[in-house]
């Protein structure tokens, strides 16, 4: 799939961020994998991504969260038809102080692409709440990130 071949060249999806997601581009957050059924993204600690308290920002995870769960549904809306997609609710708990590199990792493309085929066959609106869960190097769960997605097929 053309999509995700690009989504994984490392040039390439940096240079989409800079033009398209400036703030993602900025905190430094970068693809490590992506499927269509997992995609996993790596936010590093730095002055960039840090709060005042010497831990990753709370909105820095929130960004690498809603991204691991929107390529998987991006990937799954290619050649799909005009299907739009919006963050609707996002929240997240916070479990550890994040105060190294994080990996986010969403593990619901199937589930995702059932919703989109659902929303494609029906013409009607659905919603999915993914999950994306932030990880430190030594496997520790630091945060969990839930976005709502609503799909809708375009007419």
């Amino acid at each position: 799939m053309n999509f995700l071949r690009q989504v994984n060249t490392s040039w390439k999806m940096q240079f989409f961020m800079l033009l398209k997601l400036p703030a993602a581009w900025f905190m430094g957050l970068h693809v490590k994998h992506c499927d269509l059924v997992k995609c996993e993204i790596a936010l590093p600690f730095r002055w960039r991504s840090q709060n005042p308290f010497k831990s990753t920002y709370f909105a820095a995870q929130c960004a690498a969260g809603e991204m691991s769960t929107g390529l998987l549904a991006m990937a799954h809306i290619q050649g799909a038809g005009k299907v739009s997609m919006l963050v609707t609710h996002i929240e997240a708990e916070f479990f550890k102080k994040a105060n190294q590199k994080l990996l986010f990792i969403c593990t619901e493309g199937l589930e995702i692409q059932a919703v989109v085929q659902k929303a494609i066959q029906t013409g009607e609106g659905y919603v999915f709440r993914a999950t994306s869960i932030g990880t430190l190097p030594d496997g520790q769960i630091a945060s969990k990130v839930y976005v709502t997605w609503s799909f809708k097929a375009k007419t």
